[in-house]
């Protein structure tokens, strides 16, 4: 399933209300003029704007081909939904487009899990095991976890040195619900277990609060596969 993504490519701090905006240019509700006028606004030089332009372009402007599908369900989600948190769509976006971002956040989320924070050098050290001992790499997971403090998931301490967990949203929407789970899946480019859904380190910003077999099994992008009597898998539905 990441097969043709690319290996890393979220390189910019990316706001969240910059995000927003590009969703809401491909949803029709806003125009790219308003999308360059935020980002005049920061102050940003003619070469950032270019690269962070290019950042918002694979995550709702030119999606990958295999994602535009995937993308324009989230657009029709927040059509219908407009209530529905915008961050958790930008989340699901980026984690099924920036493998890179993804384990970042599932990084983030494994570490915090028990104590609620971390060592951003421990999240630091794990990456470069990753994707290799570079000066690239702690730059742009630096962008990544600054990306996610502003979209509300993370706070970083003590001169960034910790990240900590901001109290978890609500999913309570079942279209939005399965559209989260289909990014998981699709960032673990295999199965995943059903049991593991509600507590997923790269979904760590959220808590899924339906019951996740029935909203699987009436997706029609997810298959709910059994493996023996007991153990239910997710995965993408193959189309006929």
């Amino acid at each position: 399933m990441n097969s043709s993504a690319p290996q890393i490519g979220f390189d910019r701090f990316i706001q969240l209300d910059w995000a927003v905006a590009a969703l809401n240019v491909r949803a029709g509700t806003a125009g790219l003029d308003d999308l360059n006028a935020l980002l005049d606004a920061a102050g940003l030089g003619a070469e950032a704007k270019k690269k962070t332009r290019t950042v918002l372009n694979r995550l709702w402007l030119e999606p990958r081909a295999e994602l535009v599908d995937f993308a324009d369900r989230g657009i029709a989600i927040h059509k219908t939904q407009p209530a529905v948190a915008v961050a958790a769509l930008c989340w699901g976006m980026a984690v099924a487009t920036y493998p890179f971002f993804g384990k970042v956040a599932e990084l983030v989320g494994r570490l915090s899990a028990i104590q609620g924070d971390c060592a951003a050098a421990e999240v630091h050290r794990r990456m470069s095991e990753i994707y290799g001992e570079r000066e690239g790499t702690r730059r742009m997971t630096n962008m990544v976890i600054q990306s996610q403090a502003s979209w509300g998931a993370v706070e970083r301490v003590e001169r960034g040195k910790r990240v900590i967990r901001r109290a978890s949203t609500a999913i309570e929407n079942d279209e939005l619900t399965a559209w989260l789970i289909e990014a998981a899946v699709r960032y673990a480019g295999k199965p995943v277990s059903v049991t593991s859904l509600q507590s997923l380190p790269v979904l760590f910003q959220f808590i899924l609060t339906r019951p996740l077999a029935y909203v699987v099994s009436n997706s029609p992008t997810l298959d709910l596969r059994f493996e023996g009597p007991s153990n239910q898998f997710v995965a993408l539905r193959v189309p006929l």
